[in-house]
């Protein structure tokens, strides 16, 4: 018995003019509208065979402004863009690879997560890390200093050890402290600059938080080109998401943005006059310059990246910030660790 339609075109409301051209592949009367060229099966569920009841799953991802279906417009190697099938809404969007971006340097830190088996106590070694790392002092000053001030004879290779040997247990605490912090601000500031490892010159990603102050995250890499610019982005969108982001004119921060912020506003500073500057993050970088003269530069990758956690790591949770208001020991005697692991903790902190 055939079904009987009281059918209309579901994109121009026709239901008049049609016209009737066969079946589609699971049967149903297929119509194609006179007035707009619509062509549709009236009934037909939204699925494929033997998936009746279920919608049919787009190959690509809906329109965000209509929701209507889009086709893949450029495929990239970290992203694909991708455009609305609507002429008349035409929008262009991204899509990023997640699978594609690389992590980035602040990921990969070698070393000791704990105190033990350290001759000395943890006392006098945060002590001369953060005489290191919040001062200009040298491996020997801080040697002299503990030697004058605690009667303690430390070798300053001891001490140059120390500076690069704790930055996964220093990690670990920033990973457990981050989610305590409020970094949903107004502004993000990115930026990068130069450092020389063993004579090479090699590019240093930030991403700072306008309101608190605190360094989102880092990357440390040998390029200075788009991808490495995803990767220091992606791990920043880990921790919230910001109204807008200031960069400068550099190109490679444009697709980043628009891909792994959707409906964030992307401020590219053109000068210093302008309303909006990238000023904050360029007085950092004098800020870490400063420090990383001191240091007659690196002298490996992986040291100068244990190094730079180090420095992120102090100057975040040491250093006064605003975002550490609201933390405070008693939310570090919350966290769901051991006794000695909020020692450790309450040392720093």
């Amino acid at each position: 018995m055939t079904k009987l339609y009281q059918i209309s075109c579901p994109k121009c409301n026709n239901n008049q003019n049609f016209y009737r051209y066969g079946k589609a592949p699971d049967g149903y009367q297929k119509y194609q509208c006179r007035v707009c060229r619509h062509q549709f099966a009236p009934g037909r569920p939204r699925a494929g065979v033997g998936q009746t009841g279920h919608p049919r799953q787009r190959l690509y991802p809906s329109c965000p402004l209509c929701g209507r279906s889009s086709f893949l417009h450029h495929d990239y190697e970290y992203y694909s863009n991708f455009r609305c099938c609507d002429k008349r809404c035409n929008h262009s969007f991204f899509v990023v690879k997640n699978n594609s971006i690389t992590s980035t340097s602040m990921t990969t830190l070698f070393g000791k997560t704990d105190f033990k088996r350290m001759r000395y106590p943890a006392f006098i070694i945060t002590t001369a890390l953060s005489m290191f790392y919040l001062g200009k002092n040298s491996f020997r000053n801080i040697s002299l200093i503990l030697q004058t001030a605690f009667n303690i004879n430390v070798s300053h290779v001891t001490i140059a050890n120390w500076c690069t040997r704790f930055a996964p247990l220093f990690d670990n605490m920033r990973l457990r402290l981050m989610p305590l912090l409020d970094l949903k601000s107004d502004e993000w500031h990115a930026d990068e600059t130069v450092v020389k490892i063993n004579g090479i010159k090699h590019y240093l990603w930030f991403v700072v938080d306008s309101e608190t102050r605190f360094i989102v995250g880092f990357h440390l890499s040998p390029y200075r080109d788009s991808p490495q610019a995803f990767s220091i982005l992606n791990e920043a969108a880990k921790h919230g998401t910001p109204k807008a982001i200031v960069s400068d004119r550099y190109s490679a921060y444009k697709v980043p943005v628009k891909s792994l912020f959707p409906g964030v506003e992307h401020i590219r500073v053109e000068s210093f006059k302008d309303d909006v500057s990238n000023n904050l993050i360029e007085c950092f970088n004098k800020q870490f310059k400063a420090w990383y003269k001191t240091k007659q530069g690196f002298s490996s990758f992986d040291s100068a990246n244990n190094l730079i956690s180090m420095f992120v790591f102090f100057f975040n949770f040491v250093r006064p910030h605003s975002a550490l208001n609201g933390l405070t020991p008693a939310n570090v005697a919350g966290l769901n660790l051991n006794k000695k692991r909020k020692r450790e903790f309450l040392l720093v902190i």
